[in-house]
């Protein structure tokens, strides 16, 4: 049954046959068939049935927990005594300053301590890696915190706190951030992402009205515009570019600073398993050693 059961998880989340038949390679017809099973096998009916939607009934609510459960023990069953010994994949979401700074020595030291682990890499922003976990398409992600409360399935693990500075073109005069930002072009980081929902705030916050100009949300090529002379920018001190030559001025926002709190979101269920407990501690292990003054 635990065929079934990955299904009615799918169609649980996807809130229909066919949804759930496209998201775990399934034909609509085959997917009836399975809740047909386990319909039958429990002797109970699981889901109403409304034109193309399918939505848990009372039984199914009562019912979604367990198979969770169930699930989350089966695969305890297969873990080996020892991490040494570990052969599996382990599914990783990334924003793109985590894929470029912390996260290639996480994997080093990971690697280390299991060679048998097989990562794989999934980069997105934020709000989508939320949803990839919750659904179970990735075992965990290292994103922005959400402004928002987490599903109670999920659970995150602060690990690093990011300071907001204002970049301007190196040939730009002024040492107050909050007089430039209104003289100055504004390039802005994308208001739909969750770093760019807290630049919104701070704005208002600061009654800045700024001049419109370019609105994107991958940090580096932020920078980059800056540093052409299109404007200046409100940004976490993250990103590659923080590792070369100086292109831009920063500086920093004093006692009006906010921060870009980073998080290792997973599943409450599987935070017992030896291998994602291991990239926990690497995830630490990292921070420590280079002395981040802002590992929490």
């Amino acid at each position: 049954m635990i065929r079934e059961l990955k299904t009615f998880l799918a169609i649980a989340r996807c809130g229909s046959f066919a949804a759930a038949g496209h998201r775990i390679g399934l034909t609509q017809s085959a997917v009836s068939a399975q809740i047909k099973n386990l319909e039958e096998a429990l002797g109970l009916r699981l889901f109403d049935r409304t034109g193309r939607s399918a939505n848990l009934n009372a039984a199914g609510l009562r019912a979604l927990p367990l198979a969770e459960q169930i699930l989350e023990t089966f695969s305890l069953m297969g873990q080996p005594e020892s991490l040494e010994d570990y052969r599996g994949e382990l599914r990783i979401g990334a924003i793109g300053t985590v894929q470029t700074g912390l996260l290639p020595r996480v994997l080093l030291r990971l690697l280390e301590q299991a060679p048998g682990v097989a990562p794989k890499l999934v980069p997105g922003v934020s709000l989508n890696l939320l949803s990839q976990v919750d659904a179970g398409e990735i075992d965990l992600a290292i994103m922005i915190r959400p402004p928002f409360a987490l599903p109670k399935e999920l659970h995150a693990e602060l690990i690093q706190r990011e300071p907001f500075v204002l970049i301007t073109p190196l040939d730009v005069a002024g040492d107050d951030p909050l007089q430039l930002l209104i003289e100055q072009p504004f390039v802005r980081y994308d208001r739909s992402s969750f770093g760019g929902r807290q630049v919104s705030q701070f704005l208002r916050k600061h009654h800045l009205d700024v001049r419109p100009g370019l609105e994107l949300d991958e940090l580096d090529a932020i920078v980059k515009m800056v540093a052409c002379g299109l404007g200046v920018a409100l940004v976490p001190e993250a990103g590659l570019w923080l590792e070369s030559t100086p292109t831009v001025r920063v500086l920093r926002l004093g006692g009006a600073t906010f921060y870009r709190e980073l998080v290792l979101v997973g599943r409450h269920s599987a935070r017992q398993l030896p291998v994602q407990q291991l990239f926990h501690r690497c995830v630490r292990e990292v921070l420590a050693k280079q002395g981040d003054p802002t590992l929490v």
